[in-house]
């Protein structure tokens, strides 16, 4: 390297991005993804012995696949090269195949290959690379935001162990940002800049789990912000707002908004009022609430109040959870609306609830009554000695499939607990039960 090679490369790691100044050298200094980097865990130890084998890195952006990369870089003494699946092509793997075999020859070396954004390569550029990962002359670290058992080849799958980076959570965005602000080094310690502790918590909220972003918000708002008569910079919540184009909705997912905002959801679509329920949805998705948490309240709302009178509307409602688990957002908006709004227009019954509620205050209030003998088990040893299962009548063996038979117990049998509403389903419930009432002549 010459001067002029050393002076460029300076100049770029100081106008480089705050995100990519901050990012972490030595895996002490990473935030977050204990799972898999905690001091117990195989990609630690890996990392430690410099003992890596080939893996695939598979996250949502700005959760640290390229970081993890780069602590692998500064610690390993195989040779490291990286290239970008969006601009690389055949000729470029080609050239770090030859210099990893010289390398490899000449010096025992091995050479650790990272391909940033490997699912932009086609299944060709992924079969070139296979040969030379099997025989150890290159060591592939690759990383995708996409799953790579739809986008990665089977056969270079089957050679790799795949770390999956979850979204940093709310806390580890914070400690990034306190590092940020004040760091004198690598961060933006200079600028003698402050961020109020609101402004933290919503840029670390509002980030949804990706550092980057957080990061860049910061820099900007550092950047464009004026001093005030004290000599520094203060990162309030309007200014942060403004770095990363959001504007900031009163809504603590701790406090009265939170519980206000949920509760106007769950009454607007037990009230039958789609266009309610899409608006407060709107409000809790805009303020960053946890797709989950919603999806389960729409689950509870689908058996608390619409119940048999639209049994599908709970069916709609699970695999609602299911799917916002699997996309995130912003897809996952798509599918509560669905939800939501079909929850919102079946007809009401709160009869499963009224049901439950009931039978439970029995069984905590009053004495645990006797289960009829000919409904008990006969089948363990000794049971038929004692009556159990005698006299029991087999419902398929009627007409209906029904039988008057009493299954309370004695002492509560004349209780009722379920009554099907007026409402949807419920209406065929009722007269399902009209007519095989009388009709348990075999």
């Amino acid at each position: 390297m010459d001067l002029f090679d050393y002076m460029r490369d300076n100049t770029m790691k100081k106008e480089a991005p705050l995100a990519s100044r901050l990012r972490p050298v030595t895996l002490e200094e990473v935030v977050g993804q204990s799972h898999i980097i905690g001091e117990d865990k195989l990609l630690y130890r890996a990392i430690k012995a410099d003992k890596i084998s080939s893996i695939i890195f598979y996250g949502p952006p700005g959760t640290g696949k390229t970081t993890l990369a780069k602590v692998i870089a500064n610690t390993t003494s195989s040779t490291f090269t990286q290239i970008n699946a969006t601009s690389a092509g055949k000729k470029d793997m080609e050239a770090v195949v030859v210099e990893a075999k010289d390398t490899l020859g000449r010096y025992g070396k091995r050479t650790i290959l990272f391909i940033d954004e490997i699912h932009r390569f086609n299944k060709g550029q992924q079969d070139y690379l296979l040969p030379y990962v099997e025989d150890g002359t290159v060591v592939l670290i690759g990383a995708t935001t996409e799953n790579p058992y739809f986008e990665v080849n089977s056969a270079l799958l089957s050679r790799s162990i795949i770390f999956e980076l979850k979204p940093l959570d709310k806390e580890d965005i914070k400690t990034l940002l306190r590092r940020a602000v004040y760091d004198v080094e690598r961060g933006m310690g200079a600028y003698k800049a402050e961020i109020a502790e609101d402004a933290l918590d919503f840029l670390a909220d509002i980030a949804n789990g990706d550092a980057r972003a957080a990061l860049n918000a910061i820099e900007i708002g550092i950047l464009t912000t004026e001093r005030l008569a004290d000599g520094h910079i203060h990162i309030t919540l309007p200014v942060a707002s403004e770095c990363i184009q959001k504007r900031v909705l009163k809504y603590d997912k701790d406090g009265d908004n939170h519980y206000d905002t949920i509760s106007a959801f769950i009454k607007s679509m037990r009230g039958s009022d789609p266009d309610a329920a899409v608006y407060y949805l709107a409000r809790m998705l805009y303020a960053g609430e946890e797709v989950a948490f919603i999806a389960r309240r729409i689950m509870i709302c689908a058996a608390e109040d619409v119940s048999n009178a639209d049994p599908n509307a709970l069916v709609v409602a699970t695999s609602a959870a299911l799917a916002v688990e699997r996309l995130g957002m912003p897809e996952a908006r798509i599918v509560l609306a669905q939800a939501a709004t079909y929850v919102a227009c079946a007809p009401k019954s709160n009869s499963a609830i009224c049901a439950i509620d009931d039978a439970m205050s029995v069984v905590e209030n009053e004495k645990t009554a006797t289960i009829p003998a000919y409904l008990m088990d006969a089948h363990y040893k000794g049971a038929a000695k004692l009556g159990h299962g005698l006299g029991y009548q087999y419902a398929h063996s009627f007409e209906n499939h029904y039988v008057e038979q009493q299954y309370l117990p004695d002492e509560i049998k004349d209780r009722k607990f379920y009554i099907p509403s007026d409402n949807g389903y419920e209406v065929k419930i009722q007269e399902y039960f009209r007519k095989i009432k009388g009709n348990g002549k075999k």
